[in-house]
């Protein structure tokens, strides 16, 4: 999910950076207003789209980690507490998600009471609300709310403009945005966009006033005060301080040239690169592929007596989570243990514990002199397109250590070879390995 998200949000980053370099100063309003609104949903989409020519490019070989072995004594087993099944990064997802329904809400019924409390004046195609002693002037949907303060030369002037984002729904792009806002908090592009549509708006709009009103006279209404404006978010906004420089200028700008329309073409490949990216990554060598299945499989070698036992291990009391990570993408066939049936990965992974728990020698701790606790010992291995054990690396607080896993791996059999698209492919293994050193003396 975390690759996804990131690759949600690079797509959006080409294509903001995209429409600022080549689009934002032309005059064809609506298409960029269409291009804002549809390139976030092409984002959420790109990433699932796999382009096998591409992926071709880059060797086949996969990253898939394997649950972790413990071996430790019996008494170091402990039954799970509560504390280890809860999962931050949602509770903090979701908290974010409460925060921003609840500011979304909060504005929404400020524009509620604006209604209800005003005194309102039915129009034909739109409800004007009178606002008391104030100069604000903006819209949503079919409302549009007018300061009694701005004066009535003006106020035929802002009506139409407001008319245009009334008849032409910019309230629902805005409001599509605060969706977005609200899944995607943590998103910062979805701001820009945001941003980006509301002077698009403001741009669409002005164009369709100023063919009613001159321009001269248009622009030196927008100049003539300083307005206060709602802090809503998702409203049309007449006197917005932050755009109305942006607005006069786009105003007294030149019409694009037609031929300039040529340069949303530019963004085919820009669309090739993304999904050149995208499906490269999922292909890409020694891929870190990110946990999907939380599993609790610990293996427990008693001396003389060596069993598997499902349960978590501690480390002075405290308790270690255990995953398993799998590939998000399905490779076809995944190298697996003989005897094992295809795409059995449970099979294989209790196959490959149960040789370490027949093989490693867990004597061996005594005599090396380790100071009591929890050892790690970091090992990698790959299964190449023949199904050999092979590039076996170690990492072991102690030389002794790093012999024997090294001894115990290659040990395995030979596997079945993974497949994808019908080819052998090697699949590289993390195992997380985790030792317990007895205190001898207090055991005395």
């Amino acid at each position: 999910m975390i690759n996804y998200i990131i690759q949600v949000v690079l797509c959006q980053v080409f294509f903001l950076v995209f429409y600022d370099l080549f689009l934002s100063k032309e005059t064809f309003f609506k298409k960029n207003r269409g291009y804002l609104l549809s390139t976030p949903i092409l984002s959420f989409i790109l990433p699932f789209i796999k382009i096998q020519t591409f992926q071709k490019v880059l060797p086949e070989k996969f990253f898939v980690y394997l649950p972790e072995i413990v071996i430790a004594p019996n008494k170091i087993i402990e039954k799970t507490t509560f504390y280890q099944s809860i999962n931050y990064v949602n509770i903090i997802f979701w908290i974010g998600v409460s925060v921003f329904t609840i500011l979304f809400l909060s504005k929404l019924i400020k524009i509620f009471i604006l209604i209800k409390k005003y005194q309102i004046e039915k129009k034909e195609g739109f409800t004007l609300v009178h606002l008391s002693k104030q100069t604000t002037a903006f819209s949503f949907f079919n409302y549009i709310f007018l300061g009694k303060e701005i004066p009535e030369s003006q106020k035929s002037q802002i009506i139409e403009h407001e008319l245009v984002h009334s008849k032409q729904r910019h309230s629902l792009d805005l409001l599509f945005f605060e969706f977005l806002k609200i899944v995607m908090w943590f998103n910062p592009m979805i701001f820009i966009y945001q941003k980006r549509i509301t002077l698009v708006h403001e741009y669409i709009s002005d164009e369709i006033a100023t063919k009613l009103t001159p321009k001269e006279n248009y622009i030196n209404n927008l100049l003539s005060n300083f307005f206060q404006v709602e802090n809503i978010a998702f409203v049309n906004q007449f006197y917005k301080q932050t755009l109305i420089k942006k607005r006069i200028i786009m105003m007294t700008k030149n019409k694009s040239k037609k031929m300039n329309q040529l340069k949303y073409l530019v963004l085919i490949p820009v669309l090739a690169s993304l999904l050149f990216y995208i499906s490269c990554t999922k292909t890409s060598k020694n891929e870190e592929i990110e946990p999907l299945v939380e599993v609790e499989e610990i293996i427990e070698v008693v001396e003389q007596s060596p069993r598997i036992e499902n349960t978590n291990d501690i480390d002075n009391g405290e308790i270690i989570e255990v995953e398993e990570s799998v590939s998000f993408m399905t490779i076809e066939k995944t190298p697996n243990f003989p005897g094992c049936n295809s795409g059995d990965k449970d099979c294989f992974n209790r196959k490959v514990q149960k040789h370490f728990i027949q093989k490693f020698d867990s004597s061996l701790m005594k005599t090396l002199g380790l100071s009591p606790g929890r050892k790690r010992v970091s090992i990698m291995f790959k299964i190449d397109k023949t199904g050999i054990v092979d590039e076996i690396k170690v990492r072991a607080p102690h030389p002794k250590i790093k012999e024997e896993v090294i001894r115990v791996m290659s040990l395995l059999p030979q596997m079945i070879p993974g497949e994808q698209d019908g080819e052998k492919v090697a699949v590289k293994y993390s195992i997380p390995f985790t030792l317990f050193v007895e205190d001898t003396k207090k055991k005395e």
